[in-house]
Formats: structure tokens, C-alpha cells, sequence
């Protein structure tokens, strides 16, 4: 058993053994890592032969799907790190599959997924997601499956795409209470006037909500996070069962985000972050837009039988009144669940996509 790795089980003996998926070893096989004679390092390691970094990364081509991890057993993902050119974190697409299931239990753009959706490198220095510079986007999300793993990369852009990646994991028991991993995107762009930007829906099952990622554009003058977030379970219609103060309170941050000097104020940490701000430049960039994460880590949202999740976008009007805003929010909602899980809305098509 491998299962809850941490500081305080460090010390104790398992039988799990460990592997790695990575372009010089696609297989994940003890003893094959290292041995390509072909690869995109090939033409640099022409001095030195085999075993010195011939196939470190793979090209995929425009409007094809590759898959980086295809593992046959039970086991658990531990790890996952990758890379590539930042342009493309909004035209690859992320998806993981559990115990041969046809339908992907994670469906997301890649950047979204390690909280950098506007396609511009920003650090993240959290417990399940680390993006250090200059761009290495880590995964510690706990990925358990009992037969089987597939993660997949489909580039739909015109263009190939490098990617560099690495899958660590361990062959082991899996524990009968541990649940899937699941992570779903969403956009509303943009949003339309009084209505909530959806992060979930449809969720059926017993499971928790463990976190949520936002990438969100303002489109109006003035402070834009005065929308509360909320979770309806188990039978909720009208009203959560769970009910936010404000957007900024909700990641965990308070009065705007403002410091003293009237700037917004970014923090990463180990369970909430607002660690990205893009500021209009006076020409082209024309929108203030913010990148910000809640792990459920510590406090997991529990529900017996379905979920749905909103938050609104509310600035401020005239006369001290609130504002409904329009503005483009994407978000990613991270959750375990037992399978199976419901049917995930179609994500829309490259332009969509597409961070304008």
C-alpha cells in the first residue's frame, strides 16, 4: 500500500513499487528508461550514442492526440509534471481516463489545469499545483485507478506542439474507500447579464469537491468581486447549503484584494492564491484579467448524491448598488467521486477557446 503519502508516513516500508512515464520511457517498464536511439534529442546526443537525453520530449502534430501515459494495472499517480510553449496552454487539451472508462473523468485545457488559463506564465506555489519558472507545471493531485490509467494531450491548434513531460507513479493496492479523480472545464463568455457563471453541474454521486480554479477577465471599470460562491447538494434547489461572503473572501483574501499603495495585492500559498494580475498596457491590452485558486485540501466539500456549483460577478452601480457584470470566466472544478460520473458538457471549439 502507497496510499496518503506524507511527512508522517515517510519512514514506513511498503511494497508499491515506483515507475515513471516519460518520452525515454513511454512504457513505464523497470530497466527500459534511457534506451531511445530515436527522439528530439537524437541530432544533439550524435556524439555520445544512446543514454544521454536522446528523446526527451515528444511533437504533436496540429489536430492530433497523443498519449502520454497508458498504464495496465493498480496503482496511483503520484506525480505529473510537463512543459511547453505557453501559446499553446489554451489549444492542448488535458484528458485522463480511469479503469478503461470511454468517457475522460478530467477534460480541460492544459494551462487551466495548473491555474495559468491566460496562456501567460505565472508562478503558482501551492500544496497539488506548483508552476515554477519558466513554466514547469507540477500536479500532486492523489490519482488512484484499479485496472487501469490513460492520460492523453490532443492539440487542436494549426500548429505541432513540444511538450516535455514526466508521469510519476506507483504500482500498489488501492484503498476500497478511495474515490476517482475528476476535473471539469467551464466558460461563460461572456457571462450574461444576471446570470451565475456555472463551475459544476450535473454531478452525480457520492464524493467531494476539492477545489477551484478561476481565470477571470473584467470587462467594466471598477471592482469586480463582489459575487458569492455557491454550493448546492443533495437535494438543494433554491438555496446552497453552502454560501460565500464574496469572491475575494472566497479564495481567501479580503477588501478587494487593495493594498495600501492602491494595488492589487497577489499572494500564492499553500491552499488559496490570487497569483496572477495582467494589466491593460495602454494599447492593445485592453482588459484587466486574474488568475486565482481554493484547494479544498484541509476542508473538502462532502455531498452524498450530486453537486452544483456557482459564483457570481457583481461590481458596483450608482447609488451604492450592485452591478451584474458581463465579463469571460473560465474555471476548472477539481473533485473525487465514485464512478460512474455523469456525461461532461462538449467543450466549444478552438475559438472557444482561445484567449483573445
Amino acid at each position: 500500500m502507497c496510499m496518503y503519502p506524507g511527512l508522517g508516513r515517510l519512514s514506513l516500508l511498503s511494497d508499491a513499487q515506483t515507475r515513471s512515464i516519460s518520452p525515454e520511457n513511454f512504457t513505464g517498464e523497470k530497466g527500459k528508461g534511457g534506451m531511445a536511439s530515436e527522439g528530439t534529442g537524437a541530432a544533439c546526443a550524435r556524439d555520445l550514442g544512446v543514454g544521454w537525453k536522446v528523446s526527451p520530449s515528444v511533437n504533436i502534430p496540429a489536430k492530433s492526440t497523443f498519449t502520454l501515459a497508458d498504464i495496465s494495472a493498480s496503482g496511483v499517480i503520484q506525480h505529473f509534471w510537463i512543459t511547453c510553449f505557453p501559446d499553446r496552454w489554451r489549444m492542448l487539451i488535458l484528458r485522463m481516463y480511469w479503469d478503461e472508462e470511454q468517457l475522460p473523468s478530467v477534460e480541460v485545457p492544459l494551462g487551466d489545469f495548473f491555474c495559468n488559463g491566460w496562456c501567460e506564465r505565472s508562478n503558482v506555489n501551492s500544496l497539488p499545483i506548483a508552476v515554477n519558472p519558466a513554466g514547469g507545471m507540477n500536479s500532486y493531485w492523489e490519482m488512484p485507478f484499479r485496472k487501469a490509467a490513460k492520460i492523453t494531450l490532443e492539440n487542436i491548434s494549426e500548429q505541432e506542439a513540444t511538450v516535455y513531460y514526466q508521469v510519476n507513479y506507483a504500482l500498489t493496492e488501492i484503498d476500497d474507500k478511495a474515490a476517482y479523480f475528476h476535473a471539469q472545464w467551464r466558460r461563460s463568455n461572456p457571462l450574461p447579464y444576471k446570470e451565475v457563471h456555472t463551475i459544476l453541474d450535473g454531478v452525480q454521486g457520492k464524493g467531494h469537491y476539492v477545489g477551484t480554479y478561476m481565470a477571470w477577465q473584467v470587462n467594466n471599470t471598477g471592482w469586480f468581486g463582489e459575487g458569492e460562491i455557491k454550493f448546492y447538494m443533495d437535494g438543494d434547489v433554491d438555496y446552497p447549503t453552502i454560501c460565500g461572503t464574496g469572491t475575494e473572501d472566497y479564495f481567501g483574501g479580503a477588501w478587494n484584494w487593495e493594498q495600501p499603495q492602491g494595488q492589487y495585492g497577489t499572494y500564492s500559498t499553500a491552499f488559496l492564491g490570487m497569483h496572477q494580475v495582467i494589466k491593460p498596457d495602454g494599447l492593445y491590452r485592453s482588459q484587466q484579467r486574474f488568475g486565482m485558486y481554493r484547494w479544498h485540501v484541509m476542508d473538502p466539500i462532502r455531498f452524498e448524491q450530486e453537486l452544483k456549483v456557482t459564483i457570481q460577478a457583481l461590481g458596483w452601480r450608482s447609488g451604492r448598488r450592485y452591478l451584474p457584470l458581463q465579463d469571460d470566466i473560465a474555471s476548472v472544478a477539481y473533485w473525487y467521486q465514485a464512478e460512474p460520473h455523469s456525461v461532461y458538457p462538449r467543450l466549444p471549439d478552438k475559438d472557444g477557446l482561445e484567449v483573445i
